[in-house]
C-alpha cells in the first residue's frame, strides 16, 4: 500500500506541472499547486500563490502555513523559460534546496534534455549536439545544464534531477515507460520523445519508490503515434 504523500508542485500551472498534480491527486496525494495564479477546484489539492523568483515567498509556502496544512514531504520542481533565464532557473532551484535541505524534504526536479549525454558519445551533451537541440533551443537547453550543476553542488539536499527525452508534448497517458540515468533515451521507433502525461507518471512513480541515481531520464516505451 502506497503512503499518501503531501507533494508540492512549483510550477503547478505548466505543462508539466499542471500534469504531476493531476497524477499525485489520482494516486490519493495531497498536492500543494505552487504558482503565481493558484487555482483548483480538486479537493486533494490546495494551490498556493507564489513568486518562484521570491525566496521569502517560497519559503513561506513550503513552511506549512495557516490554511495550507502540512510540510510536504517533497517538492517538484516544474518551473521552465523560453526565451531561457537561467539566472531566474538556478536560483529558483537553489532556494527550494535550500529550504528542503532545512527541512529533510526531498527535491524532485523536471529538467532539460540538454543535461544528458548523448548517445554513443558520454563526453557529448545533449545542449551541445545539434542534432537534438536546433541552435533557437540552445540557451534553454544550457540553462538545464546550469540547474543540474545547482543540483550538484548542493551537498545538503536530497534531490534527484530528472531529464525528459528530446521531445516532450502533451499526449496521452499510457503509463508506459523505460527508464535511464545520464544517457539520452530512444523509443522503439528511434525517435527520443514522451508524453508530458507520461513523464508525470514517471515523476510520481519515482517519489512513491525513489531509485539509487541522482540524474536519472525516461522514454516511452512504445513507437511514436503516426499523426
Amino acid at each position: 500500500m502506497t503512503t499518501r504523500r503531501t507533494i508540492a508542485v512549483l510550477g503547478a500551472t505548466g505543462m508539466v506541472g499542471s500534469r504531476v498534480i493531476d497524477e499525485a491527486a489520482a494516486r490519493g496525494h495531497r498536492a500543494l499547486a505552487l504558482s503565481r495564479k493558484a487555482a483548483s477546484e480538486d479537493l486533494n489539492v490546495t494551490p498556493v500563490a507564489v513568486d518562484a523568483s521570491d525566496p521569502r515567498a517560497l519559503r513561506e509556502a513550503l513552511a506549512g502555513p495557516a490554511g495550507h496544512g502540512a510540510v510536504p514531504d517533497a517538492v517538484v520542481v516544474t518551473v521552465r523559460t523560453f526565451p531561457a533565464d537561467e539566472e531566474f532557473l538556478v536560483g529558483a532551484t537553489r532556494a527550494v534546496l535550500d529550504i528542503a535541505a532545512g527541512r529533510g524534504v526531498r527535491v524532485l526536479v523536471v529538467g532539460g534534455a540538454g543535461a544528458l549525454r548523448s548517445p554513443g558519445d558520454r563526453d557529448l551533451l545533449v545542449a551541445d549536439n545539434p542534432t537534438y537541440v536546433p541552435a533557437e533551443y540552445r540557451a534553454v537547453a544550457v540553462a538545464g545544464v546550469a540547474q543540474l550543476q545547482a543540483c550538484e553542488a548542493h551537498a545538503d539536499a536530497d534531490w534527484v534531477y530528472l531529464s525528459p527525452p528530446a521531445l516532450l508534448e502533451p499526449g496521452v497517458r499510457t503509463g508506459r515507460y523505460r527508464r535511464g540515468a545520464d544517457i539520452l533515451l530512444s523509443a522503439a521507433d528511434g525517435r527520443s520523445w514522451i508524453s508530458a502525461e507520461d513523464l508525470a507518471v514517471a515523476v510520481v512513480d519515482e517519489l512513491e519508490n525513489p531509485g539509487l541515481q541522482r540524474h536519472i531520464t525516461v522514454v516511452h516505451q512504445d513507437a511514436h503515434p503516426l499523426k
